[in-house]
């Protein structure tokens, strides 16, 4: 079976975003350039986790010893992007696995998504061994190349679009569709 690839090298925007209330959002990641974007539905805790990486990868970028790239601290102000999600919104899959890099011969942010990959139990173990995307054969793979100064950009929107959701417990950490009468399940414990 062939890989239908989205590749987005230097997209002209790479953003998370939203449609729906909150509690009952879904979540979407969007990349475009020119004429053509491509948009995958992902979990609230994927786009959180994904943010996180990225920006954890860019931290561990700013620190490393004769690092030729200058990693920003906040969003240039030129790559702020609160604009809504590109219409239409054609979700193209959902994504089940996510892996991150860093490309230090262009000096940009990789990110993969697919969807998650059907195997049988007895093919479990098998998962274990897999180093990339492409060694699970996806049915779709979206790929993503982009420059620190637009991954710092994309860090802070997504934290921003997970933020804006329902409130979290402080205790149990799952999202509360009204803190006055939010019964904790860990608060006995």
């Amino acid at each position: 079976m062939s890989t239908i690839t989205h590749g987005f090298d230097w997209p002209d925007r790479f953003v998370v975003g939203t449609v729906g209330l909150p509690g009952d959002r879904t979540f979407y990641l969007q990349a475009r350039d020119r004429d053509r974007t491509v948009s995958v539905s992902l979990e609230k805790q994927q786009s959180a986790a994904l943010a996180e990486g990225v920006s954890e990868l860019l931290a561990k970028l700013r620190q490393l010893e004769g690092n030729p790239v200058s990693v920003p601290d906040e969003t240039p102000d030129l790559l702020v992007d609160d604009d809504p999600l590109d219409l239409p919104l054609d979700e193209e899959f959902r994504v089940g696995v996510l892996t991150l890099g860093w490309d230090p011969g262009t000096s940009q942010v990789v990110i993969e998504a697919a969807p998650a990959p059907e195997v049988e139990v007895e093919d479990l173990d098998d998962l274990r061994d897999i180093g990339s995307l492409s060694d699970i054969e996806p049915e779709q793979l979206l790929v993503v190349r982009i420059p620190v100064g637009a991954a710092r950009a994309f860090v802070d929107r997504t934290f921003a679009v997970v933020r804006a959701g329902r409130p979290e417990c402080p205790i149990c950490h799952e999202p509360m569709d009204d803190p006055e009468t939010h019964v904790c399940d860990l608060s006995d414990r």
